[in-house]
């Protein structure tokens, strides 16, 4: 049993900073920006809570879906480092704000593998026969944990949302998830503070494990690299992702990306760019995609998923 995606939403928030804004903050500029991270432009989320984008992507994400009503949900995991409330939950936010009252939920802390992470889970979930429907939610308002004086760090992250319904296929799955926990110190963010990273160790780290973890799932499905129609990866940095198209053979054309626009939205990242080529069609029925995340802990996974 493997997932299908049968409707996507995201939220971003309107206010947009452009590198020439940070220019005015830290050392740095336009070009310094593009050369390394290919990031142009971030979302920052001044007025409403990371729980409002998230119900809002959830919401839209549900209305693009035809097949199945929020009653049919039978999982709500949300995933998120950067999040107001402690409690109650965003999912169980979620849930009331859909009426998706047959659904269990939670939220799930895994940094960039989280929205990996929390489809992992749903498909083990399908596999046991707990739930044939879940809905993924990853959201972030990492402006509110970014020192806006560091220009190592600063110049990469956004805020945004974005949300999957996904619901059980009669097909195989494969998927991998790792964690290394004695290399935790590469990416922090000590309790009250800001992010703190490493961005060398990152950059090693995701060129190394990440076509590691895509090829291990490739050999779970017995399927060729030609097989895949995209490889959707968390998006970093593009320098990370052009070194895994590089180091897998396959064309940089295979390898979408919006971080020029939106940078890096850390669990929120991949829905996102899973929303904007599902709603410009560039996701046919039968799309055959391999997800991949990588972050603090450190962990990293990759998932197959079909549409």
């Amino acid at each position: 049993m493997t997932g299908r995606i049968i409707g996507t939403g995201a939220s971003c928030p309107e206010l947009v900073w452009d590198n020439n804004k940070l220019a005015e903050m830290v050392e740095t500029s336009d070009e310094w920006i593009r050369e390394r991270t290919g990031i142009a432009r971030r979302h920052i989320e001044k007025d409403r809570a990371a729980s409002a984008m998230a119900i809002e992507a959830a919401k839209k994400a549900m209305d693009s879906c035809k097949e199945l009503d929020a009653e049919d949900i039978g999982a709500i995991i949300v995933c998120s480092i950067a999040q107001e409330e402690v409690l109650p939950s965003v999912s169980c936010q979620i849930q009331a704000a859909i009426g998706a009252k047959n659904a269990f939920c939670f939220d799930l802390k895994a940094a960039c593998s989280g929205f990996v992470f929390a489809y992992n889970t749903c498909i083990a979930y399908m596999n046991m026969g707990l739930i044939k429907n879940a809905l993924i939610v990853g959201v972030e308002k990492l402006s509110s944990i970014t020192d806006w004086t560091d220009r190592s760090s600063c110049i990469l992250f956004g805020d945004g949302a974005g949300a999957a319904v996904i619901t059980a296929c009669e097909e195989d799955s494969a998927m991998m998830m790792k964690c290394d926990g004695s290399r935790g110190d590469v990416l922090t963010c000590p309790a009250g503070s800001t992010l703190i990273m490493d961005g060398q160790e990152v950059f090693k780290f995701a060129v190394r494990s990440v076509p590691e973890a895509i090829n291990e799932v490739l050999d779970q499905k017995k399927l060729a690299k030609e097989d895949v129609d995209y490889y959707i990866l968390h998006q970093a940095n593009r320098r990370i992702v052009e070194s895994v198209a590089k180091r897998l053979g396959e064309p940089i054309e295979k390898f979408p990306m919006n971080l020029e626009e939106y940078g890096n939205t850390s669990s929120a990242s991949i829905p996102i760019l899973l929303d904007e080529l599902y709603r410009c069609g560039k996701l046919p029925k039968g799309s055959r995609l391999i997800m991949a995340g990588f972050g603090a802990g450190l962990s990293w996974g990759a998932s197959y998923v079909t549409v």
